[in-house]
């Protein structure tokens, strides 16, 4: 909550944050009265509820206009928000920018993704110091022409900036490193147990560990430069721009959540032709990392629960290279701009992946290898130079793979499936790198072995399994032909996450599947976002055009995609590439030197070695950093080194403290909530959205189905949704149809509509075991069921027709044996558990203070009464 201060005129802002629980608070004062630099204060303390309250009472009372007077406030709320952004100047003052909508966009291990929905900039300084400026309101309109509306997202207490695989590494680090890196960092305060000799430690510790953001991924780190050594790193809100979409695949009810999450680099960032191959830092332009994360949503802990993922990456082809636009042609030729016949740049490419993923690094290259005129051709045959030279310095077993592949050539041949290509490409890829799992291998892989499973690469520890080497895919444009190569490098990654998870019996999943068609649907997202991002519109050329099964219409929407690029690279691509140069700092507007519209070109914003010349020059041959190698081929950045732990803050919770409790975190009992706002409950559903309605007995999402069968047309819009639910109502009060027959031949259209009642009635039927002896079924009778004859109509769906079923008095009666195989413990029949020795004494306490026999107090309750009144009134 931003708040107005001050007499006659405000002075100053008061930032107040809370926790979600809003039980503490931390306040910042932002001084209004500088007309150009920044002045916050942070006195770093944890307030109570009450004492914020009385803080800001006191603010308010002691600066009305007239003491005791009622009518005017000395404080006043200008905004309510849920994270800042960060300050930004131009010309006059400084501006601050606030997220004010939010939406849930993903669920990690009970960590919520928000994506950003709507912002608000407010000025600092007040109207009596502000020096205006003609330009200000210009820069202030190109700004916020980067829409953080449109695929910005941020986590209060996950970090999106990393992949998993690294959050959950540094979260297994020895203990006795964190003890020794730990800190005092709370709060002095008067022990009011010193005098009863207790332990202040206590056995009660939990280390907690807030690592640095990966600054390649983070969208809002100059913004927040001017700020983030002054105040407490709990007002840092870093946010990513990309992709986040998660969906919940459904395998007989156990919820398995899907999540795909594009994070876009912020080094060498625009648009389509403005920026193409890399700049002399080795950034690469449309560089985005893409990771699929897989989880059971059953057990959200991450040191409890089952996580899996896959990275792969994406991006220019790292060359100086480039487009001219001015000629206005659909496809402008390539040009080389600048010789390196050492493939500095390229090294210094490669470099930063050795660095974050490990070896070994794939390249797939997709451009065009045979043409008339040579034209994607150049950068196929600089890249191949490039890679040749720098893996002669490298060792043999961690060079990098080079994959050329043309797959425009492959897509006009009727002789060849290019999914199928794909997939073997896919399969070797997948072997090479593994995939990061945290929990050892699954005792079923040890029952179904299967030959796949064991050339598996990868870094197997005690905890589970680590990717190491990174696929990185490129075209010309990254967009069409990348999503779809990823995609079905993705698809088998995802099939041996679901095996090593004990999910399916084999690592192979097929098309037209409720499990495939859920992933496909979340990367054809994915691949529309960021080709909206680069390019200025969708995909064009999507994974069914690549399946040869894309409907006639989708011919005329590919021509109205390329026309809408081919607007946005020609007409607005100017303007967004001057809007991320001034987002991202890129550009500062200074007094005195040109504006940024003035420039005739931002290439020596992008290439700082245009600016001054490097007094140091990197080798030629050891093109690596040094202690890379070392370690390969583990990441060096997931590595436990002095310079990794330079990047870690550790710090100590106690147990009981609401800062480390998931549980309240993240079901929020001190809200109020419905089912309709629940976000597991509103999420992409496998069941809901892709299972046929005529599914019949076979509900798994990996049967594979008839191409054009799937949820989406019943469910797929709202009016459809309403209706389904009217018919379903209808359906439940009407009466019971007169016969079997009717309903037998009546079920097949009303499957659909009835899918709730049948639902409620299967879940109160018993299972049939039938043996069949030639032309008559014989049921073994072992005890008679009697119901109501529309609950025995229905039933009759599911079971097979029986010709001895007794009817008497209007009830059906017929037999049957349970098909489960445990005796004591099933739904028939439940043994009570035995409660254990522990357990029986504190009841019996229970009972006995209930009745005012209270037991004497012992050092551990005086322990945990002590660290309660610690944290909550200290």
């Amino acid at each position: 909550v931003v708040l107005d201060h001050g007499k006659l005129q405000t002075l100053r802002y008061f930032l107040v944050g809370s926790n979600p629980a809003e039980t503490k608070y931390r306040v910042l004062k932002i001084d209004r009265t500088e007309p150009k630099d920044l002045v916050i204060i942070d006195d770093k303390h944890v307030y109570t509820q009450q004492e914020v309250r009385e803080l800001l009472g006191r603010l308010d009372l002691g600066n009305r206009t007239k003491i005791g007077q009622k009518g005017s406030s000395g404080l006043s709320r200008a905004v309510s928000a849920f994270g800042v952004v960060g300050f930004v100047r131009f010309l006059e003052g400084y501006y601050i920018v606030l997220i004010t909508k939010r939406r849930k966009m993903a669920d990690i291990g009970g960590h919520a993704i928000y994506k950003i929905e709507d912002t608000n900039m407010i000025y600092i300084p007040n109207d009596s110091v502000r020096v205006t400026h003609p330009d200000e309101a210009r820069y202030l309109r190109i700004f916020q022409n980067v829409d953080l509306s449109s695929n910005f997202y941020f986590s209060y207490s996950y970090d999106l900036s990393h992949s998993l695989q690294y959050n959950l590494t540094v979260l297994r680090m020895p203990l006795e490193t964190l003890k020794t890196e730990t800190t005092q960092t709370r709060q002095e305060s008067f022990d009011i147990f010193e005098d009863e000799g207790l332990s202040t430690q206590g056995g009660s510790g939990v280390f907690g560990i807030c690592s640095k953001p990966y600054e390649k991924y983070v969208w809002n780190g100059k913004l927040l430069d001017a700020v983030k050594n002054t105040v407490h790193r709990d007002w840092l809100l870093y946010i990513i721009h990309g992709f986040c979409g998660q969906s919940k695949l459904l395998i007989y009810g156990r919820p398995i959540y899907v999540t795909l999450i594009a994070r876009r680099s912020s080094k060498f960032a625009g648009t389509r032709f403005l920026k193409r191959g890399a700049n002399c830092e080795g950034d690469v332009a449309n560089e985005v990392e893409t990771e699929q994360i897989l989880y059971d949503a059953s057990v959200m802990s991450f040191s409890a629960g089952s996580y899996s993922s896959y990275v792969q990456v994406r991006g220019s082809v790292p060359l100086y290279w480039s487009q001219d636009i001015s000629t206005m042609m659909p496809k402008p030729p390539i040009t080389l701009d600048q010789a390196d016949p050492f493939a500095h740049v390229a090294a210094l490419h490669f470099d930063q992946m050795l660095q974050r993923f490990g070896s070994p690094i794939i390249i797939l290259n997709l451009v065009k290898e045979r043409e008339k005129r040579k034209h994607e051709r150049i950068l196929s045959e600089e890249l191949v130079a490039a890679v040749t030279y720098l893996n002669q310095f490298l060792p043999p077993e961690h060079a990098i793979i080079y994959i050329p592949w043309d797959m425009a050539k492959y897509t006009k041949s009727k002789l060849c499936n290019v999914l199928d290509r794909l997939n073997v490409i896919a399969e070797s890829v997948v072997k090479k790198t593994g995939f990061f799992v945290n929990r050892p291998d699954s005792y079923c892989s040890i029952l179904r072995p299967d030959e796949k499973w064991n050339e598996l690469g990868g870094y197997v520890v005690s905890t589970g399994r680590l990717q190491t080497g990174v696929l990185r895919t490129n075209c010309v444009d990254c967009l069409d032909r990348t999503n779809t190569a990823q995609f079905m490098v993705g698809k088998c990654a995802l099939a041996y996450q679901l095996y090593s998870l004990g999910l399916i019996d084999k690592p192979n999943l097929q098309f037209d599947t409720d499990a495939v068609r859920l992933f496909e649907e979340l990367y054809e997202d994915h691949g529309d976002t960021l080709s909206l991002q680069y390019g200025g519109s969708q995909l064009v050329h999507r994974v069914k055009t690549y399946r040869k099964i894309a409907p006639w219409t989708q011919h005329s929407k590919d021509i109205m995609q390329t026309l809408s690029r081919y607007y946005s690279n020609a007409f607005s691509d100017a303007d967004r590439q001057d809007s991320i140069n001034l987002f991202l700092g890129v550009f500062k507007p200074t007094e005195g030197k040109p504006h940024l519209w003035e420039l005739p070109t931002d290439f020596y914003l992008h290439h700082k070695n245009t600016l001054s010349l490097s007094q140091t020059r990197r080798s030629y041959t050891y093109w690596w950093t040094t202690g890379v190698l070392k370690h390969l081929p583990l990441p060096f950045d997931e590595v436990t080194c002095a310079e990794n732990r330079c990047k870690l803050t550790v710090k100590k919770f106690h147990k009981y403290e609401e800062e480390i409790d998931i549980h309240n975190e993240f079901f929020r009992p001190y809200e109020l909530s419905s089912f309709d706002e629940t976000f597991c409950l509103a999420m992409t559903n496998s069941t809901r959205d892709f299972m046929p309605k005529n599914v019949g007995i076979d509900p798994s999402p990996f049967t594979v189905r008839k191409p054009d069968e799937t949820g989406k047309s019943v469910l797929g819009n709202k009016s459809n949704r309403e209706e389904t639910v009217l018919q379903r109502k209808t359906a439940a009060s009407a009466p019971p149809p007169p016969s079997e027959e009717a309903v037998s031949s009546s079920s097949e259209d009303d499957s659909g509509t009835d899918k709730e009642d049948e639902g409620a009635v299967s879940q109160r039927s018993t299972p049939v075991k039938v043996t069949d002896t030639g032309d008559n079924t014989k049921i073994t009778e072992v005890r008679n069921y009697c119901g109501r004859q529309e609950e025995i109509l229905f039933c009759g769906k599911f079971l097979p027709k029986v010709p001895n079923i007794l009817h008497v008095c209007g009830l059906f009666f017929f037999s049957r044996i349970p098909i489960s195989s445990f005796s004591q413990d099933n739904i028939y029949e439940v043994q009570p558990p035995r409660s254990d020795r522990k357990s029986i004494e504190i009841f019996h306490a229970h009972i006995q203070a209930g009745r005012g026999n209270m037991q004497p107090l012992g050092k551990d309750d005086f322990l945990m009464y002590r660290e309660y009144i610690r944290n909550r009134y200290m």
